[in-house]
Formats: C-alpha cells, sequence, structure tokens
C-alpha cells in the first residue's frame, strides 16, 4: 500500500499571466476537462509555484465545459488502503487552491459536475455563466465523493441539500445554482471569464494580508465556539489593522483621498 505516485500533466493546465493575476486554464476539451490524477496533481503543482507577485488567481475550462468531474476512464480498482491515499492526494491538491497564497475566482460554463464541483467549491468566488449546470452523480455511480466535496459543497448548499443531488442524481441549472449558493455571481453566456478577471484584478488591489485573513481566518473562525471566534478575530483584526499598507490606507481614506463606498 503506497501513496500515489504518478506525474503532474502539466500539459493539461496553462497559466498565463495577467498583470497580478494568474489565469490557470484546463486542458483538456477532449474530455470535457474530465480530472485525471495527473491534472489533479498539475493544479496542485501549479498553485504551489505561482509567480512571485501574483495577488490574485482566475481558474477556468477550456472548450465547452469547466469540469465534468472524473475521469472514469482512469477509474481503477483499489484496496481500502489505497483508497484512502488516492483520496488524501486530491485532498491535499485542492486545499492549495483553498489554502494557498491568494484568493481564486473560479470561472463556470457548462458541466460543473462531480469532481469538477468539488474544484470549484475550494475556490473562494465562483462566478458561473449561463449555461452552466451542477451534478454529483457519484451516488448513482455506486461511489462517494472523495475530493473533499463532503466537507467544501454542505457548507455552500447545506447537508440536505447535498444529500439529495447524490441520492437522486439532481442537476442544478445555472439560475437554481446560483440561487442556492453554487455560485456567487450569475452573468450571460461566454461572459464567466471576463467577470472574474474583473473581480480578480480588484481583488488584487485589497491588501494582501486582509485577502489572507479571508481566505485563512475566516474559515476557522466560521468553524470555531463563538467565544474562540471572537478571540482569533480580534487577533487577526489587531495583527491586519498593523500592517503599514493598512495604516496608509485608513490615512487616505481620513484625508478624503480614497473613495467611499457607494449604492450598489
Amino acid at each position: 500500500m503506497r501513496p500515489h505516485s504518478t506525474a503532474p500533466a502539466t500539459d493539461a493546465v496553462q497559466l498565463t499571466l495577467q498583470g497580478p493575476v494568474a489565469v490557470i486554464r484546463l486542458c483538456r476539451p477532449a474530455k470535457r476537462n474530465a480530472l485525471s490524477d495527473g491534472l489533479i496533481l498539475a493544479i496542485r503543482h501549479t498553485f504551489e509555484n505561482l509567480p512571485a507577485g501574483t495577488r490574485a488567481a482566475v481558474i477556468h475550462g477550456e472548450g465547452d465545459h469547466f469540469c465534468a468531474g472524473l475521469d472514469l476512464s482512469e477509474l481503477q480498482e483499489r484496496d481500502a488502503g489505497e483508497g484512502v491515499h488516492h483520496s488524501r492526494m486530491w485532498h491535499n491538491a485542492l486545499d492549495q487552491v483553498q489554502h494557498g497564497p491568494v484568493p481564486v475566482i473560479a470561472a463556470l460554463h457548462g458541466a460543473v459536475v462531480g469532481g469538477g464541483l468539488e474544484l470549484a467549491s475550494a475556490c473562494h468566488i465562483r462566478v458561473a455563466d449561463e449555461t452552466t449546470f451542477f451534478a454529483l452523480p457519484e451516488g448513482t455511480r455506486g461511489i462517494f465523493v472523495g475530493g473533499g466535496g463532503a466537507v467544501r459543497i454542505p457548507k455552500l448548499i447545506g447537508a440536505a441539500r447535498m444529500t439529495d443531488m447524490m441520492l437522486t442524481g439532481r442537476v442544478y441549472n445555472a439560475v437554481d445554482g446560483e440561487r442556492i449558493g453554487l455560485a456567487q455571481y450569475l452573468v450571460p453566456t461566454g461572459t464567466a471569464l471576463e467577470k472574474a478577471l474583473e473581480l480578480a484584478q480588484r481583488i488584487a488591489t485589497n491588501a494582501p494580508l486582509t485577502n489572507y485573513a479571508l481566505m485563512h481566518a475566516l474559515p476557522r473562525i466560521a468553524e470555531q465556539p463563538a467565544d474562540h471566534g471572537f478571540f482569533t478575530e480580534a487577533l487577526m483584526a489587531s495583527i491586519a489593522q498593523a500592517a503599514p499598507e493598512a495604516k496608509e490606507r485608513v490615512r487616505a481614506f481620513l484625508e478624503g483621498k480614497a473613495a467611499k463606498v457607494q449604492k450598489g
């Protein structure tokens, strides 16, 4: 029983830069960007090695779909121990997305299914266009989610909705997916990447320590008992506001040099 030793499929992921934003594209359109082990390891490698100066990232899929889930052609028979190692490999890779150095926005279109939804749920913001559909077919295929979906997806939509999706094979369209919390933004067909890039460029202008706190501290505070959460919040707030960049931004606001919040 050994940990998985597949090499990263570096040709399945393309990284480009738009200023401080890393744009990460899944490049298996003929497979609807289905997740092979090599692709999962390439995602991990990419997020572990983001270029210096990256302040935000966008992940999207080439072709007609974001990601249609696990590449079932690679599904292997494994004993229980091998299955645990395989699942933990996925956990480690997607943890680099959720708990890496920068906020990640997913630009969704077409299929966001199974492992594709697990990947999307590891991102911090999800933008869906009108072609997007969400599903968790593992329940009807005799398997169970293994890429962190059992933890992340109920935090977005609740355990009851996830249970329904897996028991019945229910598919949510883009409108209903946004309504229940699978996406935060719903945009016209073909514009998810444009919107995601717009958000990423805006996020990249935030103070890095504030972004880091939102990625790393806020989810943990939400898991803590209230008295622990309040204390963690106080610590994080004091650290963030002590940063030189934060002091400069507050000073600019007080001097009338920063934009005020406007009605949306």
